[in-house]
């Protein structure tokens, strides 16, 4: 990968076992270079050097020259903008789509599904209170607009289609989210992916020497 002012310093600070991986992935995709900090989450996640990037001591978080970003849909949106060669925003009739989805996924499918896995749900008294309303209406709207369609805005992939398969990968594989066939047809098509495929084997290898340092 060629080095160029954009993306030479850019930094993305993870964990292999966290939502970094989406952001891993977002970054294949940009296919630029980056610099890889791979953060402990009892030591270093916690250190003053790293709070002083995200003060929530948590991952993903990427720093690009002077400019800081944190929470993964943001970062994926931010890389699109800011590498727009990469193709991973949408023209701009696409756009409503785009970022409906990419934060319908992050405010209401994450929190529902979060909720839904621990046990607890909304009652329809304080459905309203909540910003998901239910998780049944989380995954019945999402099935709905994902039904027919290849990608979530328009007619190519997107950052939005790489938050959203993450989730809905991570979700399915671990019980969070019910599995559909709309749902695992359109994450393990774009789960396929070239770039999908190299950020999983890296997580797998940072994984494998976190377990061997702490053996």
């Amino acid at each position: 990968m060629s080095q160029d002012t954009k993306a030479a310093d850019l930094v993305f600070y993870t964990n292999p076992q966290s939502r970094g991986n989406i952001v891993h992935w977002m970054l294949e995709e940009i296919g630029r270079p980056y610099t890889l900090e791979v953060l402990d989450f009892t030591t270093t996640m916690k250190a003053p050097e790293y709070l002083a990037v995200n003060p929530m001591g948590k991952v993903p978080a990427i720093r690009h020259g002077g400019t800081v970003v944190t929470e993964a849909a943001a970062i994926c949106a931010y890389l699109a903008d800011a590498f727009p060669e990469a193709g991973l925003a949408p023209e701009p009739k696409h756009r409503g789509d785009y970022y409906r989805w990419l934060f319908f996924t992050a405010a209401c499918l994450e929190p529902a599904a979060s909720n839904h896995a621990s046990g607890w749900n909304p009652s329809p008294d304080q459905e309203m209170s909540f910003g998901y309303g239910s998780y049944a209406r989380v995954l019945d709207t999402l099935s709905a607009w994902l039904e027919r369609r290849t990608y979530v805005a328009g007619d190519r992939f997107t950052a939005a289609d790489v938050f959203l398969a993450s989730h809905l990968q991570w979700g399915m594989m671990t019980g969070l989210i019910e599995k559909r066939p709309v749902f695992q047809a359109y994450s393990e098509r774009h789960a396929n992916r070239p770039a999908a495929k190299r950020a999983d084997e890296q997580a797998e290898k940072l994984t494998a020497q976190q377990a061997w340092k702490a053996a």
